[in-house]
């Protein structure tokens, strides 16, 4: 594998404060200015859903590949995160992203184990590691034996 990669998207304006983000081979998404912002549209995936997203996804992603390679068994992952923007001396900037996944496991004796892998995937994220505002997670584990 490349030590470089190299990721191209494309943003078409399509009216009032609205676009449509999009790359070669994948689904287009409508984007738009948040609603808390002036003319922002409700309902619409906005760059500031997608920062916070990114930083999640890119966790779940991280915490996916080294619980395959460590060989745990989960049956089931979510998570919920939340960024908070506010206005700061340099202006408008996230200041914090809390991410708070859930891996279900089937027996206690993994507990220990996931909420170490969660700590690495947390280590390694290479999106939160490249952004300037703190993340952090807030792990569950949740143990459902297997009937």
């Amino acid at each position: 594998m490349s030590d470089i990669h190299t990721y191209t998207t494309n943003v078409q304006w399509s009216a009032m404060r609205k676009g449509k983000l999009g790359t070669k081979g994948m689904p287009t998404i409508e984007v738009a200015t948040p609603p808390e912002f002036p003319g922002g549209h409700p309902g619409i995936w906005s760059p500031e859903h997608l920062f916070v997203g990114s930083a999640e996804i890119c966790l779940m992603t991280t915490f996916l590949s080294i619980a395959e390679k460590s060989k745990l068994v989960f049956l089931n992952y979510t998570s919920e995160a939340t960024g908070t923007l506010e206005k700061t001396d340099a202006g408008m900037q996230f200041t914090r992203i809390v991410i708070t996944p859930t891996v279900v496991v089937a027996s206690d004796d993994d507990v220990e184990r996931t909420v170490k892998i969660l700590d690495k995937a947390e280590r390694y994220c290479l999106i939160s590691n490249s952004m300037k505002t703190e993340v952090s997670i807030e792990p569950k584990v949740v143990v459902r034996p297997l009937s």
